[in-house]
Parts: structure tokens; C-alpha cells; sequence
């Protein structure tokens, strides 16, 4: 696969539709050519301690963000015609179903495809973490967590593994 768009969310609780940020990294012909990243309003708006534990981040962050609709406004003319890869792309897929409908989108039924099951099938590793298997394609992934990093490094991965 050479033409895909990387996507990651990271969440501000438990509910799949309280996207904080989003990391989406554009590959054409096997080459980056763009690079985006967005804190997000997450709805609803709060924030379960173990979730800020894992990426950092907390309601004064995200306090004055865009609320989704604004900011896939600008994602969606970037990965028209795509399909998505994400590592474990249950959730990530699973994030943007229930963003859209809280927000009442249609959603356009992105076409996904899952690294860390081509890693499950490829790789012979201790485990099948994103910051271990993106070690194993050779990307050093030093801000993990962070949603660009780790669209990055999933891009990273897809190129080597899909």
C-alpha cells in the first residue's frame, strides 16, 4: 500500500466519541506529503485520570479546541479517496463511528486497515505495542501517546508491513 492516510485519537474518558486530539499523516507513493494535528473539545467534555495519565493531556487543554465538526472539516479533503490505517484500528474506527454520531454526521464508511494486525501476522515480538513494533520497522517513536507521533509511527509501519 502506497497511498493511505495514517490516523490516531487519543481519548478524554472512556467513551469513544470524547476525542481530545487527532494525528493524521497523508502518504502518497510511498512518501509523507502532509502532516496534520488538532487538539479537540471532546464531547463529553471530561477527563478520566487514567486517560490524561496516558497522553497528558487535560480540560485546560482542550478547553477553547474545536469541537470535531471544525476540525474534520479540514481532515476530510485530505484523506478523500484514502483508505485509513491505524494500529489497532478497532479503536481508532470505533472512535470516529461514535464521534459522528454524536455530532449527527453521515458517516462515509472509511475503508480501515490495522497495523497491529499485520504486525500480529508479520512479526515475531515479545508484544505488538505501537512504540514496539515501531521499533521493529525501524522508527523511533519518542512521543508516544501524542496523536501526530503516533500516526506518524503507524505510517511508519505501514509502509514496511501493508
Amino acid at each position: 500500500m502506497k497511498d493511505f492516510a495514517a490516523i490516531d485519537f487519543e481519548t478524554a474518558n472512556g467513551t469513544r466519541s470524547s476525542v481530545c486530539s487527532v494525528g493524521v499523516v497523508i502518504v502518497r507513493e510511498g512518501e509523507i506529503v502532509d502532516r496534520f494535528y488538532s487538539l479537540i473539545h471532546p464531547t463529553p467534555n471530561y477527563y478520566a485520570y487514567f486517560c490524561s495519565r496516558v497522553h497528558g493531556l487535560c480540560k485546560e487543554d482542550t478547553e477553547e479546541a474545536p469541537y470535531f465538526p471544525e476540525v474534520w472539516a479540514k481532515i476530510a479533503p485530505k484523506i478523500a479517496g484514502l483508505p485509513l490505517v491505524a494500529h489497532n484500528s478497532r479503536f481508532d474506527e470505533g472512535c470516529l463511528k461514535a464521534v459522528f454520531r454524536t455530532y449527527r454526521l453521515d458517516y462515509p464508511d472509511y475503508t480501515f486497515h490495522c497495523t497491529l494486525t499485520a504486525s500480529r501476522r508479520h512479526l515475531r515480538l515479545p508484544n505488538h505495542q505501537l512504540h514496539t513494533v515501531a521499533a521493529a520497522c525501524g522508527f523511533d517513536l519518542e512521543n508516544h501517546h501524542h496523536a501526530l507521533a503516533d500516526a506518524e509511527a503507524c505510517a511508519a509501519i505501514a509502509l514496511k508491513l501493508l
